[in-house]
Parts: C-alpha cells; sequence; structure tokens
C-alpha cells in the first residue's frame, strides 16, 4: 500500500475535501503535476482544469477547479481554489455563463495585458468544457 498524505481542497463557499490520499494529480500553469506522500515542497498557481484524487485503497474522485493556488509539503497538500465542485455536480450552464463573462471581458479589454489574460483563461476554460461535457 502506498503511503498517504493529507490533502485538502478548499474553495471560498467550502471544505471540498480533507483527508488522506496517496495522490492527487493537480493541472499547475506550468503543467500537470502528481503530488505524492514526502513530494518536496513546493507552491504553484492553479488553472482551470481536472484535480483526480486518488484515496487510500485506490478510490478516485475528480473535482473540476478554476484557478487558485497550491501549497505542498511533504506531509500534505492544501489547495486552495478560485471556485471548484465535483466534476459530477458541474453545472454546464455555469461554465458556458463563466466563458462567456470572460469573452466579454476580452472583448472590453483596454489594454493588451488584459487582452492576453483574458484570452488564456478563455482557452484553458474552452478546453476544460470540452474534455469534460460531450457535445
Amino acid at each position: 500500500m502506498a503511503k498517504t498524505f493529507t490533502f485538502e481542497l478548499v474553495s471560498p463557499e467550502r471544505l471540498l475535501l480533507s483527508e488522506e490520499v496517496e495522490q492527487v494529480v493537480v493541472p499547475g500553469t506550468e503543467g500537470e503535476m502528481t503530488v505524492m506522500a514526502e513530494h518536496a515542497p513546493v507552491m504553484t498557481s492553479i488553472k482551470p482544469g481536472v484535480i483526480t484524487v486518488v484515496r487510500a485503497g485506490g478510490n478516485a474522485e475528480q473535482f473540476v477547479v478554476f484557478g487558485g493556488f497550491a501549497d505542498i509539503t511533504p506531509d500534505g497538500c492544501r489547495l486552495l481554489a478560485e471556485s471548484a465542485s465535483r466534476v459530477a455536480e458541474l453545472d454546464r450552464a455555469d461554465l458556458t455563463r463563466r466563458i462567456e463573462e470572460v469573452r466579454a471581458e476580452m472583448e472590453g479589454a483596454r489594454d493588451h495585458e488584459t487582452r492576453t489574460k483574458a484570452e488564456e483563461f478563455l482557452g484553458q476554460l474552452t478546453t476544460l468544457e470540452g474534455a469534460l461535457l460531450p457535445a
């Protein structure tokens, strides 16, 4: 049996998960990473994507996050999400609304930097939409 560590997934609305797990796959802005027990300390920003949590015993559950930060230490990982929910609870209308809001923000951007950030975020959201919600 693999070693376990404490994983917490927190959104502004609630604590979604706090338990001992074997591994967590995190969508970092610099690439996807798998966190396991005794991981080197890292702090990374999170892009919109899917987090896969493998509990002790091998059962997996997926969550959708819309950005945030992960603080990883040898004995734990705390992910502070801007917004998060279980994949099973994902609302297509909510995801579509988020995409439309980012499109409007991009169109109303007054400078190149704001527009570029909005375009990047829009790309991440549409990729997430395509991966999670079949047409």
